[in-house]
């Protein structure tokens, strides 16, 4: 078993790698930089591509070069985890700076959805592919000053319903919800200007009561998860109805 992970550096994403990786399962990270640590402690199983997920062009040309069918060689299950993302920007629609709406677009959507059809590709007839989008309660709720992230999130939902309908052979793909989580992204979202995210109350809130989750414990349940025979039952689902 190896596993494609993207946004393995920092958050979410390098716990994620941490509990794979400490699973004894072969993990090749895709971001703008390396995880030093990881790559100091897991040298033998963790490899790193150095790739600009927002940047579509960049992707295109790293997917056609071989590096990810040479990783994927010889392994009979496959699983790819979209985790890289961003909620930038933030803001009522007319504040939105165009650059930074198409960035999020690239990171958010276009980059999860190349990776798993090129991943597919790369493993049909193989063996079997999990994909795991890491999606939000954004994506099923629409929140003021986040249109952007709601729209991208609810893409990844959308499209793990439709790759259902397609029945495709060796594949279970779920767009999954990871809850409220204790990452560099709370803290820009506590950091916004209240007239740009009219909720941050709720989330400063959140941090003061202690209801923030770990990295480390949501990175445990999402692997348990990913791993777990039920996987791929709901093409969308919420890490926090699933039973521990």
């Amino acid at each position: 078993m190896k596993a494609i992970l993207t946004g393995h550096t920092r958050g979410l994403g390098a716990a994620i790698a941490q509990e794979l990786l400490a699973r004894n399962i072969a993990v090749l990270g895709v971001a703008r930089k390396r995880n030093a640590e990881l790559e100091k402690n897991f040298p033998a199983l963790l490899q790193q591509a150095e790739v600009d997920l927002a940047d579509s062009s960049a992707l295109a040309h790293w997917l056609a070069g071989g590096a990810l069918q040479g990783f994927m060689a010889g392994s009979k299950e496959i699983l790819l985890v979209n985790n890289a993302g961003i909620v930038q920007p933030v803001g009522p629609i007319d504040t939105q700076d165009p650059v930074t709406i198409a960035q999020a677009v690239s990171l958010n959507v276009a980059a999860p959805l190349m990776l798993a059809g090129a991943v597919a590709a790369a493993n049909r007839g193989t063996g079997g592919l999990r994909i795991l989008h890491v999606s939000s309660g954004a994506a099923r709720n629409a929140y003021p000053g986040w249109s952007v992230y709601c729209a991208t999130k609810a893409a990844l939902d959308h499209h793990a319903r439709a790759v259902v309908l397609d029945k495709t052979p060796n594949v279970r793909i779920c767009s999954l919800a990871p809850g409220v989580i204790d990452t560099d992204m709370q803290a820009q979202i506590r950091a916004t200007p209240v007239e740009h995210f009219p909720l941050r109350e709720r989330f400063e809130g959140l941090k003061r009561e202690g209801q923030l989750t770990s990295p480390e414990d949501c990175a445990r349940r999402l692997v348990d998860y990913l791993l777990d025979a039920k996987f791929g039952q709901m093409p969308v689902a919420d890490i926090r109805e699933i039973d521990r």
